[in-house]
C-alpha cells in the first residue's frame, strides 16, 4: 500500500500545485487589467486637460481681441 499512497500524495500535491498556478495566472491577469485601465484613464485625462487648456487659450485670444476693437 506504501507506494499507492505515496502515488496518492503525489497527485494531490500535483493538483495542488496546479490549482496554485491558475490561481496566481489568474491574479497576474487581472493585475494587468486593471493597470492598462489606469493607464487609460490617466491618458484620456491628459486628452481633456489638453483640450480645456486649448480651449482656455482660444477663450482668452478671442476676448483679446474683442478687447483691442473696443
Amino acid at each position: 500500500m506504501g507506494l499507492i499512497d505515496n502515488a496518492k500524495d503525489a497527485g494531490e500535491a500535483t493538483a495542488k500545485k496546479v490549482g496554485e498556478f491558475v490561481d496566481d495566472t489568474k491574479e497576474r491577469v487581472s493585475d494587468a487589467a486593471d493597470q492598462a485601465k489606469a493607464d487609460a484613464e490617466v491618458s484620456k485625462a491628459q486628452a481633456d486637460l489638453e483640450r480645456a487648456e486649448a480651449e482656455r487659450e482660444a477663450t482668452k485670444v478671442k476676448n483679446e481681441y474683442k478687447e483691442d476693437l473696443r
